[in-house]
C-alpha cells in the first residue's frame, strides 16, 4: 500500500512505538494508522476531518475521534503529530492534546519540510526536549517529552474576531486557526456576497468554513431554511461561533461532500475549497458540481465562485447544462446554473 512521505518516515522510527499506547492527530491523509497496529500496543486516531474519518473508522481495532477539541478520556503515552500546514493549527493542536495528558508523555513529530515542520522545535520548547531523529522524503522526524504540564485548554482563547461589512450587512466572524480565511475576509466571498441572487426556500452553503456566508445569506435573507456543511470539525466549530455571535441560527454538518446532506435545495452556494495541504485539489469540488442535479429542486441554483484559472464551466455545463459567469473580477468569476 502507498503511504505519505511522512508515513514512510515514521515506518522507519517503528521503535519509538513499540508496545506503546499511541495517539494520531494532525495531517493524517492515509491509513498508515492501522500499520502501527502491529507494533503499538494501541492505537487511537483524533481527526478534525471528516474525510480522513470515513478512511480509517472501519478498522476496528483503532478508537477513533472526531471534533475540534479532544475530550475523550484516553489512556495514551504516546503522541504521534503529522504537522499540519498552518503554524497557528500546529499550535493549536499541541496547545489542545498536551493539555489533556499528564507530565511525562513523550510525542512524536512528523511533517514535509516545506510545510513549516522544523519549527517544532522552537515551538515545543516552552514542554520540554525535543530532538530530530530522522531527515527523508524531505520529512524530518523529531522526538520529544512533556516535562512541562500544559496549561488547560480553553478553546474559546483560539478565536480569531474581525468585522465585516458586505452586501449592506455588519457582522463579526469568529474563526478557529486552520479554517479558510482565518482572521480576514476572502475577496471571492466578498463578490460571492454582493453579487447574490435572492434568495428563498431551502439553501446550503457547502464548504462553510467560518460561516461568513452562510452568516451574510442568513442575515439578509431571515426567512431561508439554512444548512451549512464543512468537511472540518475546525471550520463546523467556527461557523457555529459566527452564528452564536451574531445571534443567528442554521443547521451545522460535517460531511463529506454529500454524504450527510438530506436534499433536495433552493440553492447551492458555494466558495469551494481548491486546496488539500500544499497541493491543488479538485476532487471534493468536482463531487459537488457533478451531483449538484441530485440535490436541487427543479428550477433550483448552483452558485459558485472560484479563481478565474480554475476549469469549473466544463463541469457545470457537463452537469447542469448552461453555465453563466453572473460578476467577475480580474482573479475571481462568479459561475451560476440552473436545474
Amino acid at each position: 500500500m502507498s503511504y505519505s512521505p511522512a508515513s514512510q518516515v515514521v515506518a522507519r522510527q517503528s521503535e519509538f512505538f513499540e508496545n506503546r499506547k499511541v495517539l494520531i492527530a494532525g495531517e493524517l491523509n492515509d491509513t498508515f494508522a492501522s500499520e502501527l497496529l502491529a507494533t503499538a500496543q494501541s492505537v487511537t486516531v483524533f481527526t478534525t476531518n471528516y474525510g480522513y474519518l470515513g478512511d480509517i473508522e472501519h478498522h476496528q481495532a483503532i478508537d477513533c475521534h472526531f471534533g475540534a477539541e479532544l475530550n475523550a478520556d484516553l489512556d495514551i503515552d504516546m503522541i504521534l503529530l503529522y504537522w499540519p500546514k498552518a503554524k497557528a493549527e500546529a499550535d493549536y493542536l499541541l496547545s489542545m492534546l498536551l493539555s489533556k495528558f499528564a507530565a511525562g508523555v513523550e510525542i512524536c513529530i512528523v511533517g514535509e519540510n516545506r510545510c513549516g515542520v522544523r519549527s517544532a522545535e522552537k515551538m515545543f520548547a516552552q514542554y520540554g526536549p525535543l530532538t530530530k531523529y530522522d531527515s527523508a522524503r524531505r520529512c524530518s522526524f523529531y522526538w520529544g517529552r512533556c516535562d512541562t504540564p500544559a496549561a488547560a485548554f480553553d478553546i474559546n482563547k483560539w478565536f480569531r474576531s474581525y468585522p465585516i461589512s458586505i452586501a449592506g450587512v455588519n457582522l463579526t466572524v469568529r474563526s478557529l486557526p486552520g479554517v479558510f480565511s482565518h482572521g480576514e475576509f476572502d475577496k471571492g466571498s466578498e463578490l460571492l456576497l454582493n453579487n447574490l441572487p435572492t434568495l428563498n426556500g431551502r439553501v446550503l452553503d457547502f464548504g462553510c468554513g467560518a460561516g461568513v456566508i452562510g452568516a451574510v445569506m442568513k442575515a439578509k435573507y431571515p426567512q431561508i431554511e439554512l444548512d451549512l456543511c464543512d468537511i472540518s470539525a475546525l471550520a463546523i466549530e467556527s461557523a457555529k461561533e459566527t452564528f452564536k455571535v451574531n445571534q443567528l441560527t442554521a443547521n451545522f454538518i460535517a460531511t463529506d461532500v454529500y454524504k450527510n446532506i438530506d436534499g433536495p435545495y433552493q440553492y447551492l452556494i458555494s466558495n469551494p475549497p481548491f486546496h488539500a495541504g500544499l497541493k491543488t485539489f479538485y476532487s471534493a469540488t468536482e463531487s459537488f458540481i457533478n451531483q449538484a442535479p441530485q440535490y436541487l429542486r427543479h428550477g433550483g441554483q448552483l452558485v459558485i465562485v472560484a479563481n478565474c484559472f480554475l476549469q469549473y464551466p466544463p463541469l457545470i455545463e457537463a452537469s447542469l447544462g448552461q453555465c453563466e459567469i453572473s460578476s467577475h473580477t480580474n482573479k475571481f468569476n462568479v459561475y451560476t446554473a440552473k436545474k
